[in-house]
């Protein structure tokens, strides 16, 4: 059964976390883009890229559900790698639920309003960049915890 379940947990973070990162890193840049050209296209892509970014983040509430099984599973729910993982993906979902995806609505409203210039020239979109950095850098470090698990013993 830890198998499975660390199947599903690897395959939860991939398929959820994967899309989000990449999205949310390219919607900086589409914001430029769309805001500098003005066309329906540029708008359409940064829509799609928060699109993205909103479904898989609510996507991505598997990873930790099936973290949580593996864990108990593997009897390390109090590893200190485990607890520091733990706080750092909660501290990504604060960052992308709290700092990006709001930026993101708000940078999309003002575009469909024709207000692109205002959203580019006010540097949302390089405040947006730097919080999808520590948004994709969080879960680099937790990715490097999965894995390295300083002071495992479980084998796995």
């Amino acid at each position: 059964m830890t198998k499975l379940l660390l199947a599903l947990h690897v395959l939860a973070a991939i398929i959820a976390v994967g899309p989000v990162t990449v999205a949310a890193s390219m919607f900086p840049t589409a914001l430029r883009r769309a805001a500098a050209d003005g066309d329906v296209g540029g708008t359409v892509t940064v829509a799609l890229l928060h699109r993205i970014c909103r479904v898989y983040a609510h996507i991505g509430i598997a990873v930790p559900v099936f973290g949580f099984a593996v864990a108990s599973e593997l009897h390390v729910l109090g590893s200190p790698w485990l607890i520091t993982s733990i706080a750092l993906t909660a501290a990504a979902a604060v960052v992308l639920g709290l700092l990006v995806l709001p930026r993101q609505q708000a940078a999309l409203a003002a575009l469909e309003d024709r207000l692109g210039e205002a959203v580019v020239e006010g540097s949302a979109a390089a405040r947006l960049a730097v919080f999808t950095g520590i948004f994709n850098l969080l879960w680099a470090t937790v990715t490097v915890l999965m894995i390295v698990r300083p002071g495992s013993t479980t084998g796995v």
